[in-house]
């Protein structure tokens, strides 16, 4: 791998953030693709702030170059900032929609995108066996920490699913996974892929107004996250052998002091 020029790639980074808070959007995109032409692995996620202004395809994920840098950078605060600044509860919606739905107790769990492991912890007394998988290896360090999880890998969630042969996986979750992806198939194929017949998938997504969305399966929103819309969601779940259980509307979390509206999906593998 070619070594990354760090200085000119600073510079440019930080000229196309300053534009872009200026508002002059055509000069900030052209400093983001100078930001991608000195480092084509993209960790600073220059093609997704490409798209969040506007420009550009959406790209089919967000690189997981950026996604690993993003994730190990915050992996310390990463609690403190989810759940006290921005009122992330969805892993505690997972337990009482299960709950409510009168489902579980589950043999074996996937926690797809597993993070620090608060998926892991709101679940843990309803699961025999748990295996946690996170691209950041600061994230999975601290998992390992608070001793949740049997089994935990650090990897690329739609190549684990491609190569894992465990035992298939009665219940698979992916709360908070779904910001970082565009195209949806492969990771509702590979999770399809390493379930038991009847298993449960259970993920989070975020949603914009459909006049904002305007048709489009997919895009990157203002605050650099993908927006699902709902259609979309629907389509690819059918396309890959799973029928919905129910579609619930959440807040996701607080963003600039606005809710960020978004779907908590329960699917069942056919």
């Amino acid at each position: 791998m070619a070594k990354i020029d760090e200085e000119a790639l600073a510079e440019a980074y930080n000229r196309a953030l300053a534009l872009e808070k200026a508002g002059d959007i055509d000069a900030a995109v052209k400093a983001y693709e100078e930001v991608l032409a000195i480092d084509p692995d993209d960790h600073g996620g220059a093609s997704v702030r490409i798209a969040a202004l506007g420009r550009g395809e959406a790209p089919p994920k967000a690189p997981d170059a950026y996604v690993e840098t993003l994730f190990d950078q915050h992996a310390e605060a990463f609690e403190d900032i989810l759940v006290e600044q921005l009122g992330y509860t969805v892993p505690m919606m997972v337990r009482q929609r299960l709950q409510a739905l009168g489902l579980g107790p589950f043999k074996r769990l996937l926690d797809l995108g597993c993070g620090t492991g608060l998926t892991g912890g709101a679940l843990r007394d309803m699961v025999a066996d748990m295996t946690g998988i996170d691209i950041s290896e600061k994230m999975v360090e601290i998992a390992h920490e608070k001793d949740l999880y049997e089994t935990l890998y650090v990897a690329e969630l739609e190549d684990f699913l491609e190569d894992n042969d465990d035992e298939p996986f009665d219940l698979v979750t992916a709360t908070d996974v779904l910001p970082y992806l565009g195209a949806l198939e492969p990771l509702f194929f590979g999770a399809a892929e390493n379930m038991s017949d009847g298993g449960l998938f259970i993920f989070s997504s975020e949603t914009m107004p459909e006049e904002i969305m305007a048709d489009r399966p997919f895009l990157v929103g203002p605050h650099q996250r993908f927006v699902h819309a709902e259609t979309y969601v629907r389509e690819r779940l059918a396309a890959t052998g799973f029928e919905i259980v129910e579609i619930g509307d959440i807040n996701v979390r607080m963003q600039d002091g606005n809710p960020s509206p978004g779907h908590l999906v329960v699917a069942r593998k056919i």
